[in-house]
């Protein structure tokens, strides 16, 4: 893979700005494991704290938004990324907070958005009254917005029997570069479909088996971080969301059992066996 780094970094810079999920399945957590996996330096922002394990969610607090504007500005201003990804934001405070601080980027910056609404056991991660801040404030800025099918039909408004080409289309008139509307709640094969807001352009899609395995936790934060691992490391969107899949596909198919509940995917999978002790 080719690298969008300065002359002289030894690997690109990737920026999460994210919750932390205390049982290490999710959030900064999942988003930092899956960086280093991709060979990219991993860089974070905190936004919330949750108190979650693998049964759910037992509670989330918000950081002020100095601390999450100082965390930004302190990495941004100094070690610069090539990469941004945004996660768990929680807040109408944090939403507009991030927004502003995104906007001041170098214009070409990758952002990978995903508008994380709820937890794998459906836990809510976002005040209601911060959606339409997500919708009208931070889908603007993101090259690429990652939703699942439950979250698109939030996002955009449409019925939940929408397509996920409607609800993809809905999204990119937001102002987002491009829709990634996953299918992985659908029954059958998990497929996504990817659309460009350039004009005529047509969807592409990206199935996986259905791994019989049930430990999926940070299946979305994967994703979106491995997008944009590879985007930081200059892949064209189609190949690094194709790349992302089979990553995040991998994890899914090795998740381990960690717990009482559901286990996280294995970020590590593709070192098994190729480190001794690994």
């Amino acid at each position: 893979m080719t690298t969008s780094a300065e002359p002289g970094l030894p690997t690109a810079r990737v920026l999460t700005v994210a919750g932390s999920d205390s049982g290490g399945g999710a959030g900064i957590q999942a988003d930092l494991k899956t960086m280093m996996a991709h060979g990219v330096h991993g860089m974070s922002v905190l936004t919330a704290v949750t108190a979650q394990n693998s049964l759910g969610v037992q509670g989330w607090w918000p950081l002020p938004a100095e601390a999450v504007s100082g965390q930004f500005r302190s990495v941004v201003d100094d070690i610069g990324v090539d990469a941004v990804k945004t996660g768990m934001l929680g807040t109408v405070e944090v939403v507009e907070l991030v927004a502003g601080l995104l906007a001041t980027l170098p214009e070409g910056t990758p952002v990978v958005v995903d508008p994380v609404c709820a937890s794998k056991h459906g836990d809510p991660l976002v005040a209601p009254e911060a959606v339409a801040a997500m919708r009208e404030l931070l889908l603007p800025r993101a090259t690429v917005v990652t939703p699942n099918l439950g979250e698109a039909v939030l996002l955009s408004g449409l019925a939940e029997d929408a397509t996920p080409a409607e609800l993809a289309q809905a999204l990119l008139g937001t102002g987002a570069g491009w829709a990634l509307v996953k299918g992985g709640h659908r029954v059958g094969p998990p497929t996504d479909l990817l659309l460009s807001a350039a004009p005529g352009s047509v969807p592409l899609t990206f199935t996986a088996e259905r791994a019989d395995n049930a430990h999926t936790h940070g299946t979305g934060c994967t994703l979106a971080s491995a997008i944009a691992s590879r985007l930081a490391l200059g892949q064209e969107m189609a190949v690094a969301v194709a790349g992302a899949k089979d990553y995040t596909t991998g994890g899914i198919r090795t998740g381990f059992a960690l717990g009482a509940g559901i286990g996280p995917v294995d970020h590590l999978w593709q070192l098994r066996g190729a480190v001794p002790g690994v």
